[in-house]
């Protein structure tokens, strides 16, 4: 018999007013991959979330999680599910262990030594006994992740976990993810930030404006991304321009920030910036813009036309 899916949503709409927060969207994960759900702030990730949750319910659509729905199995739908929406909360005079100790109570309590395993899976054994409200933003993120792997579950959902975070938290948090990944645990996480789930995700969904922009794998994705692009600044910009023309890159001047930029295969970048120090042409600057996948994730998302703050549209699904 085929293992049912993790998350099996058809056809998913949810309404507020005029405005289709989730239009019509299929996401289907397997047990197992690592699934990412993409798209800018107000793209709807998060309603999608709050509907897998049960704390929304969907105007259209069926979400089966496991092969339970939330009208047939009601909260049991959410058996083996663990997970957080928007970033986590804790008691700010209680110790991090403290925090879980209570969490496990109310969630019919853990196995022995649980809560000391989970602290370790994420790098917090040695701050487990000082008070959450001296904890880092990214401490927070990590208890967080802690808290939700205390029922040892199947399928962990992670909305934005490594929003707000500085680089080293971004770090650390990407290889958190990639360490659960590894145990051959579920995860469904959203991002805005492509860069994120390159390395982690098996698939994606990009997001625009409530609807699907994109499905597949992130092999895919690279397959359908434009050429790379580089800020170049030289000593005779004139001069580059011209010598562009016989390599194979496009070389625009950039009028915001000064300097030229340059868009092509990397080994035709490569060998136009050979020929520029061969022609006596000083190289000053040469900076990645954005990779590929930046690029066609801005492609297939950028519409300001109509678009809902993100801050409208919690107010929407708190008032519905």
């Amino acid at each position: 018999m085929t293992e049912a899916l993790a998350v099996d949503a058809q056809g998913v709409t949810k309404t507020y007013g005029s405005l289709r927060a989730v239009d019509d969207i299929t996401i289907r994960v397997a047990p197992g991959e690592v699934y990412g759900v993409l798209g800018p702030n107000g793209a709807g990730k998060t309603t999608f979330l709050r509907m897998l949750f049960g704390l929304i319910r969907p105007d259209s659509g069926t979400i089966r999680i496991f092969g339970n729905t939330w009208q047939d199995a009601g909260v049991g739908a959410l058996a083996g599910v663990a997970g957080f929406i928007e970033s986590p909360r804790f008691y700010p005079y209680l110790t991090g262990r403290q925090n879980l100790e209570g969490l496990a109570l109310l969630d019919g309590g853990t196995t022995p030594g649980r809560i000391d395993e989970v602290l370790a899976m994420v790098d917090l054994s040695d701050r487990a006994d000082r008070k959450v409200g001296g904890y880092s933003y990214g401490m927070k993120q990590r208890l967080g992740v802690a808290a939700s792997l205390l029922r040892d579950p199947r399928l962990l959902v992670l909305d934005e976990p490594a929003n707000g975070l500085d680089p080293a938290g971004i770090r650390d948090m990407r290889a958190l993810v990639k360490r659960l990944a590894a145990s051959g645990l579920t995860v469904l996480l959203s991002s805005h930030h492509m860069d994120e789930v390159e390395e982690i995700c098996d698939n994606v969904t990009i997001m625009r404006r409530g609807s699907v922009a994109f499905h597949g794998t992130i092999a895919e994705l690279r397959a359908m991304a434009p050429d790379p692009g580089h800020a170049l600044r030289t000593s005779n910009d004139t001069a580059a321009v011209r010598l562009a023309e016989n390599h194979g890159v496009r070389v625009e001047i950039d009028d915001a920030e000064g300097g030229l930029t340059v868009t092509g295969p990397q080994q035709a970048v490569s060998a136009y910036v050979a020929a520029l120090v061969a022609a006596g042409i000083e190289l000053r600057a040469l900076t990645p813009t954005q990779t590929p996948l930046e690029a066609l994730f801005f492609m297939l998302t950028d519409d300001e036309t109509g678009r809902m703050e993100p801050q409208d549209l919690d107010e929407m699904e708190a008032a519905g």
